[in-house]
């Protein structure tokens, strides 16, 4: 029986295509992660960190790997190829992807409560409100750090909600890999051509 697989797209660095020819895989790595942010990348890791210790509850990952690949699950939303860049086509085994709400991760990434409905984004802001929370922001990191931790438990485990996809759609929905194996590869797409 055929493996099934899906059509993913993802840009990365276009150094990773001598990391393709020699290893036969490209990995990411947190250093890789580093370079990419610059500045703010201790904040950015801190959220991938999360990400990749959950992802790998959902799918092990191999002990080589660091950080995750994100993938688009359509052209309509996959970054265009830019100087410096190239774009993977691929058919990934289905087994493989662990798909998250992007939308959602915006919270991981402002390191703020995910909260599950519209019900409960209002009691949550009553909740800060009777804190004395002026800033939902600042109880991860900012003023109020160290002050609340059973916030910020609840806050860390309500992140556990990226994972899950209320509404399917190609804006929304990205897929995650922990590698690029070559014979996955349909297609690489260079700055000035187009994705498919």
């Amino acid at each position: 029986m055929e493996e099934r697989t899906v059509r993913l797209y993802t840009r990365q660095n276009d150094k990773t295509l001598s990391q393709l020819e020699r290893e036969g895989r490209i990995i990411n790595r947190r250093e890789y992660v580093k370079m990419h942010f610059g500045d703010v990348a201790d904040l950015f890791l801190e959220s991938y960190d999360w990400f990749t210790e959950e992802a790998s509850k959902r799918l092990p990952k191999p002990e080589d790997v660091h950080a995750p690949i994100w993938c688009s699950i359509s052209t309509e939303n996959c970054l265009k190829p830019i100087p410096g860049t190239v774009v993977y086509v691929l058919d990934v085994p289905e087994d493989r992807v662990i798909y998250f709400d992007d939308v959602k991760w915006d919270y991981v990434l402002n390191r703020i409560y995910l909260p599950e409905n519209g019900e409960d984004e209002a009691a949550y802001k009553k909740h800060l409100k009777d804190l004395g929370v002026e800033n939902r922001f600042e109880i991860l990191s900012g003023k109020y750090k160290g002050m609340f931790p059973d916030e910020e438990d609840r806050i860390r485990e309500s992140w556990k909600r990226a994972f899950e996809i209320d509404e399917w759609t190609v804006f929304n929905v990205c897929g995650n890999i922990w590698e690029i194996k070559k014979e996955w590869v349909k297609k690489i797409v260079h700055p000035g051509e187009t994705i498919e």
